[in-house]
């Protein structure tokens, strides 16, 4: 990895909930701070998230260790950020293969009986699940927008409908700036918080930030109030209650989603889907987040990865420390752009 960058000069390019984030904890820590975005904060493939917080059975690698801590940044956020909405449901997730499954840390093995008490509309409870009492979820759009506005309260600007046409550089090749159709924007540092957009706006430097667009379905449904309690995880689905009547999903066929909802759940009879939305999340090549400094152009700082929702409040605090403090944070040692 490069040496740290220090800065009170930041542009970040992106205000998905990641950048948004990245905006915030910068601005909280000091930095004069820029947010664009070629649309509305939260507006992009943020919305399609189904946005479970916790480890969500990930066990190995970097972004293991990120998901590891996932509840507690998203507690301390709340903390910092009132009303942010997050729901702390726990999640249920069980296989069909039988035999009790490992449990990860926060995470115990429950039986049928304790499964059904969780779930109670449950048809047939597993015989085995594994209950994380401390996962939760959030609505990612309005997150999103509640970090940008605590990052403008901290002074940040904020430039919605603004999209980066180009990153500048000095004579002496270090970051300048980004350009818009307003004109440039000044800065000393850019992050790259762009999602899928981030290769593209990377090559016009010559950086090969090595993401690609992965489809990302999700379900919306109309279902009974209280039909699903916590975040429930199976084969079939990854699924949740957002309202008194509506159900989300991720998962891969809305025909099969929503017969295995109906046959899971009793009084699920009514489920009818609403909507479906496939936004293209960005998956690095290997699955693991794309974080740090660029070595090759001075003031260009990467900030990419999949599961951005879940990772988004730890990311952000130590992407802002390594940029306004000048730390090298070693949960992000695993992430830089350089293993490629």
């Amino acid at each position: 990895m490069s040496s740290p960058l220090v800065s009170r000069d930041v542009i970040v390019v992106g205000a998905g909930i990641l950048g948004a984030s990245v905006a915030y904890h910068a601005a909280r820590a000091g930095a004069g701070v820029t947010l664009v975005d070629a649309g509305q904060p939260g507006g992009g493939v943020t919305a399609d998230s189904f946005a479970w917080i916790g480890a969500s059975g990930v066990r190995r690698g970097p972004a293991a260790a990120l998901r590891y801590t996932a509840t507690a940044e998203y507690r301390r956020l709340e903390a910092e950020v009132p009303g942010l909405p997050v729901t702390w449901s726990g999640s249920l997730s069980w296989r069909r293969d039988g035999g009790a499954p490992d449990a990860g840390p926060g995470q115990t093995i429950v039986d049928a009986a304790t499964a059904a008490r969780l779930e109670p509309a449950l048809q047939e409870p597993p015989e085995w699940a594994v209950w994380a009492p401390d996962d939760g979820a959030v609505d990612s759009v309005r997150v999103t927008e509640r970090l940008a506005g605590a990052a403008r309260t901290h002074g940040a600007r904020v430039h919605p409908d603004t999209p980066v046409t180009a990153i500048r550089r000095d004579r002496e090749g270090r970051i300048a700036g980004v350009e818009t159709p307003a004109g440039l924007l000044p800065g000393t540092t850019v992050v790259l918080a762009a999602g899928v957009a981030t290769a593209a706006l990377g090559a016009q430097l010559g950086v090969h930030v090595p993401v690609e667009a992965s489809p990302s379905p999700l379900f919306r449904f109309c279902a009974p109030a209280g039909l699903v309690r916590t975040v429930v995880n199976t084969e079939d689905f990854d699924l949740r209650q957002v309202a008194a009547d509506r159900l989300i999903a991720a998962a891969d066929s809305r025909e099969c989603t929503l017969a295995a909802v109906r046959s899971t759940f009793r009084g699920a009879e009514s489920v009818e889907l609403l909507s479906t939305r496939i936004g293209p999340r960005p998956m690095p090549v290997d699955g693991e987040p794309i974080i740090g400094p660029v070595a090759e152009v001075p003031g260009l700082y990467v900030a990419v990865t999949h599961a951005a929702v879940t990772l988004a409040a730890a990311v952000g605090r130590l992407v802002a420390r390594e940029l306004v403090e000048g730390t090298v944070e070693s949960a992000l040692a695993g992430c830089r752009l350089d293993r490629f």
